[in-house]
């Protein structure tokens, strides 16, 4: 059983916790009401938010009644706990106020909402609206005081150690500035605060230490001073607390050196104070700082008041670890005996819970059931335990003497874990020691692949490639032989080499191109055309070779070729009037207009597509009126997506989503 306060959650101010609902009702709830509306909307849209606030309120505050731990359901230390820290009353005072705010304000949102439903307008159902969520802020603004108590107690238990009342623990206590948080910074890994004066402990620590494979809580308490409960402080109740409701062994830590500022007498005088306390609960009494003074150097007074104290720890634990004669000292300076000291208090815990279950009536019913058997023997021969004559040899070695190396040894001496590799075969058990390290069969289809290969078989695969190798180089040799070393030609036969080459290459530049560009091209550009043979020269050629006339072919694509330019000389040549001649007789360009209508474009251009100027005109035509729906939509195609209107409405207006923060 283990409480974590740390998961409580914040509570709220006031302020804040209005501000926090009416913000989350006004961001999840619409936000846009007209007087236009139908008076079913209107009243639907004031009583949704008028449901909404009350919603958010009832599960804030439910959320903060159900963290925080109630008084009588926890543990009794627990409860005495709060009750010494925060002041029960109070406690339940703050919770109870919260729990009666959370029921009002369901009955004002049922009421208003009750009333709403026969709301006759807009200005009537909006000021319902308004007076119901005043009312609910009205009512937390009266309770601030109680949820700023609640958020005082809670930072306060989130500081609160988790402490588990059932499990194994180690109470310890005494006056102040005895050694009890030297002893739990000795013997677990928790880092309290030590200081030479008193009350430096303020509150009760928590550390763990382990004894016997099991975890321990080690708890340290506050110091404690001899005087009546009821002038005790908080910090002194909170040991009291603890020893009062925990089940733990006390242990009982006595300055002999007295230098904590109390004597012996006084010491004793507490032990004997709070010792009703220690009532079914193992105990352990332990001199600390003995360093300081010995335990021999005490009066007879004292001996006899640490006397009594011993005869107050006897108890049917005690006598059976033989704890009857001594108590236990230490020193937590120079850590003598502290350890000592743990496990006997450890011990004795142990001890005590098992007398607690074999007291208990549910330890009875199980032994009843509990029955042991005992073989009885079947006859009278002896059958010791078997000892294998490995071990008998080993122990043998052992005691004569003999240095036995460990496979941790061979390890460290052959490059340590990672790099040494134990040998396992070395402990094989077989007839003959010699067949240890055999290499052991592969069995195949249940063959041994071994009996099927041929020991000479890596000697007979190198004289396979060594034939190859020269093989190989023979065949290179005659192949260089055979053929014909240029140096060896004649003028004719050099003449000859060099137009097959010319041809091979020209080949292999004609199958690249076709692969290129292929062949279906109507156009062939003039990159492709690498040997420039596509002119009119080659065609005129080619043409008469065929028994053609081929000077109007030749005038056409010449003309082709030179056709823009042709047209704007001409223009300009029929622009030009005399004046514009120079003194050589040439004409002189203006910088005259050359527009064109449509009409007159369409008539000077050649085909286009269409067989005639009138078929293109119709076409023109028909895309112009195709266009018309375009145009009045004030778009210049289908592919236009501009939006004339800025900034329109429907996209820069409505509510804001969570996290945005840009205002309409």
């Amino acid at each position: 059983m283990q409480y974590n306060f740390k998961k409580i959650a914040s509570v709220p101010a006031a302020s804040d916790f209005i501000d926090v609902v009416l913000s989350r009702t006004q961001r999840q709830t619409p936000t846009v009401v007209h007087a236009g509306y139908a008076i079913a909307r209107i009243r639907q849209f004031y009583m949704r938010k008028v449901k909404y606030t009350q919603q958010s309120w009832n599960e804030k505050l439910s959320r903060i009644l159900e963290d925080f731990p109630r008084v009588d359901d926890v543990h009794p230390f627990y409860s005495d706990l709060l009750n010494v820290l925060y002041d029960k009353d109070h406690y339940k005072l703050a919770l109870g106020q919260l729990n009666t705010a959370r029921a009002m304000i369901d009955k004002i949102a049922k009421d208003y909402v009750k009333l709403l439903k026969y709301g006759d307008s807009l200005y009537r159902c909006k000021q319902l609206k308004r007076a119901a969520l005043g009312r609910m802020c009205t009512i937390m603004k009266k309770h601030a005081a109680s949820l700023a108590y609640l958020e005082q107690v809670r930072q306060h238990m989130s500081r609160l150690p988790s402490i588990d009342p059932n499990t194994r623990s180690i109470l310890v206590c005494g006056y102040p500035n005895v050694g009890k948080s030297s002893f739990m910074n000795k013997v677990t890994r928790a880092d309290v605060e030590v200081q030479p004066y008193a009350f430096t402990t303020k509150s009760i620590y928590v550390g763990h230490t382990d004894y016997k494979y099991l975890r321990w809580q080690v708890l340290d308490t506050p110091g404690i001073l001899d005087r009546p409960l009821d002038e005790r402080n908080t910090i002194e109740m909170q040991s009291i607390t603890a020893l009062a409701h925990l089940r733990a062994v006390v242990l009982y830590i006595v300055d002999i050196s007295e230098q904590c500022g109390f004597s012996i007498a006084q010491q004793a005088a507490l032990f004997h104070s709070i010792k009703p306390l220690f009532a079914n609960k193992p105990l352990v009494v332990a001199i600390n700082k003995i360093d300081v003074r010995k335990l021999e150097d005490l009066s007879a007074e004292d001996r006899a008041l640490i006397d009594g104290m011993r005869d107050a720890m006897r108890g049917p634990a005690a006598m059976q670890l033989g704890d009857d004669d001594a108590l236990p000292i230490m020193s937590t300076l120079s850590e003598n005996g502290v350890m000592e000291v743990k496990n006997r208090c450890c011990d004795l815990l142990l001890a005590h819970r098992v007398e607690q279950k074999l007291a208990s009536r549910r330890a009875g019913e199980v032994m009843n059931r509990l029955h042991v058997a005992t073989p009885v023997p079947r006859d009278s021969k002896q059958r010791p335990a078997f000892i294998p004559s490995t071990l008998e040899a080993s122990r043998a070695r052992k005691a004569a003497g003999e240095k036995i190396v460990t496979e941790k040894e061979l390890q460290e001496q052959n490059g340590g874990a990672g790099v040494y590799s134990a040998d396992l075969r070395k402990r094989y058990m077989l007839e003959n020691d010699d067949w240890k390290y055999d290499i052991v069969p592969e069995i195949y289809n249940g063959k041994n692949v071994a009996d099927f290969i041929d020991p000479e078989i890596e000697a007979k695969l190198a004289e396979l490639e060594r034939e190859e190798d020269e093989l190989e180089a023979k065949w290179e040799a005659e192949r260089m032989d055979r053929e014909p070393q240029e140096a060896d030609l004649d003028e004719d036969e050099r003449a000859l080499l060099g137009e097959v080459r010319t041809r091979r290459n020209k080949l292999v530049a004609e199958h690249r191109r076709k692969k290129a560009a292929g062949n279906n091209n109507p156009v062939v550009p003039r990159k492709v055309d690498h040997e420039r043979k596509l002119n009119t020269k080659n065609m005129k050629s080619s043409l008469e070779s065929m028994g053609l006339d081929a000077t109007a072919a030749v005038e056409r694509a010449r003309s082709r070729s030179r056709v823009v330019k042709r047209g704007r000389s001409m223009g300009a040549d029929a622009s030009m009037g005399a004046d514009d001649a120079n003194e050589d007789g040439k004409k002189m360009r203006t910088s005259k207009s050359r527009s064109k209508s449509v009409a007159k474009r369409v008539k000077d251009e050649v085909g286009g597509g269409l067989k005639s100027v009138d078929a293109t005109l119709r076409a023109t035509k028909m895309a112009d009126k195709a266009q018309r729906k375009r145009n009045k939509l004030a778009k210049s195609g289908e592919g236009d997506r501009t939006i004339n209107t800025k900034l329109p409405k429907w996209l820069n207006s409505g509510k804001r989503g969570n996290g945005k923060t840009d205002r309409r």
